[in-house]
């Protein structure tokens, strides 16, 4: 339908999961898309498969961890396009543990990721979005952000940040012709949450659970997200910003 005709987009963490039924959504719908990820050959992969599919795209490596590599991915892109219209803040790493089985080491690294990597990523583009007045950014936070959830100590601490940062960005730059939203998924079937599960004594078990917390009995598609994405980056979403868009199954609603 071409709802992101000529837009500029790029989308960490895009090798695999949510952040590649993003990408390959955003390609389907006219985006070139810049497909990042910390493994070059799963970016490249996923690009790939957008042209392949007639629309178009690059892949290339890109740690969040890496301020200066997020600065030079900036500049590529701004090199080659003259902009970036969209940026959908993906990557992200989990962690299962309670405040006694949780190491601070843990919650450094999924600090350094979740948090910090994403403000890196952010402040690698934003400042060409505020020179022009416009963009669009789209971050991925979890039910995790809004919600506790058992066993998620150091994961909920990092996406409640996410979503006070959505917040306070929106705030910041609204009227720079700047939107920021973030995306609060419930479980979803992904390799992400598949690495989670075998963290578990009983890992069929685990998923039973897991698809049982939502209310409509399943996790989610990546595909499912994707559409929310696709929403947010796109102009039917204009008067949206600073908001946490639940897409849950239900989750947030209540037992």
């Amino acid at each position: 339908m071409g709802r992101l005709s000529e837009r500029i987009t790029l989308v960490t963490g895009a090798g695999s999961g949510i952040g590649r039924a993003i990408a390959e959504r955003f390609g389907a719908e006219g985006a070139f898309v810049q497909v990042t990820d910390i493994s070059e050959a799963a970016a490249r992969d996923v690009a790939a498969r957008i042209r392949s599919a007639g629309g178009a795209a690059d892949g290339c490596t890109l740690d969040v961890r890496d301020s200066a590599r997020c600065a030079e991915v900036a500049a590529a892109v701004h090199a080659a396009h003259g902009r970036l219209d969209v940026l959908v803040n993906n990557a992200g790493v989990g962690h299962v543990g309670t405040a006694l089985t949780t190491e601070l080491e843990d919650l450094d690294r999924l600090h350094a990721v979740n948090v910090r990597g994403l403000l890196a990523v952010t402040k690698a583009f934003l400042p060409h979005m505020v020179e022009r007045r416009s963009g669009n950014i789209v971050n991925l936070a979890s039910i995790g952000g809004v919600v506790g959830v058992r066993e998620r100590l150091a994961y909920c601490a990092t996406k409640f940040a996410v979503v006070g940062i959505t917040k306070s960005m929106a705030l910041d730059h609204a009227l720079q012709g700047i939107r920021v939203n973030c995306i609060c998924p419930g479980r979803v079937e992904t390799p992400f949450v598949t690495a989670r599960l075998a963290e578990y004594p009983d890992p069929e078990a685990a998923y039973r659970e897991m698809s049982a917390t939502q209310a409509l009995g399943r996790m989610g598609r990546p595909e499912e997200i994707a559409e929310a994405a696709l929403y947010l980056a796109s102009d039917a979403s204009a008067f949206v910003t600073g908001t946490t868009f639940m897409i849950d199954g239900g989750w947030s609603a209540g037992k």
